[in-house]
This record gives C-alpha cells, structure tokens and sequence, in this order.
C-alpha cells in the first residue's frame, strides 16, 4: 500500500463543516464521517464516492483508530484519530450510538 499526500480543504457531506486539510486528513473532525475516495491512501482513485459512517473505535490510550463503513458499497476502512477530532463525537461512537 503506498501512500499520496495530498492536502485538500473540503466541505462535509454528512454535516456541512468546512474542513481545513492537512495532507493527512482523511474525515471530517466535526462529526467523523469520510468520503470513500481512495483505494490507497491519497490516490484518490476509489469510483465509488459513497459518505462513510463512523462506526466504531479500537484501540488504546495511544494510538486510537477510527474504522468507518462506506453506505454504498460497504467496505470498511480504518483511519486514525486526529488531535483535531471532536470528542464528543469519539465518544459517541466509542458508546456505540
């Protein structure tokens, strides 16, 4: 799997926040939802497009992951916590609500 930086602002499909890119960010910090764009990280060469729901967090006090499911195809992909992610929102899914 290789790995393509690319730093892109984007406007949430799921809430509407205008996110802020860093070359890393993979999903809105707001709420955590995701866009299935890429087949390998950055190379934006996904067709699908379908929004990816938040679904649960693994992992522990260091490293926490974030692993979404796209509502059209159903592939799930697992994403790493950014300092900027919402709390609130992590917990919610780490509740599983």
């Amino acid at each position: 799997m290789s790995f393509t930086r690319k730093i892109e602002d984007f406007i949430c499909e799921h809430c509407g926040q205008t996110v802020k890119g860093t070359g890393y960010t993979n999903h809105c910090p707001q709420c955590l939802w995701s866009k299935h764009v890429d087949q390998n990280p950055g190379d934006r060469a996904e067709a699908c497009g379908g929004t990816m729901a938040p679904i649960r967090v693994e992992g522990g006090t260091d490293a926490y992951v974030l692993i979404h499911r796209c509502e059209k195809c159903g592939v799930e992909k697992r994403n790493k916590v950014d300092a900027r992610d919402s709390s609130a929102a992590l917990l919610t899914i780490a509740k599983g609500r």
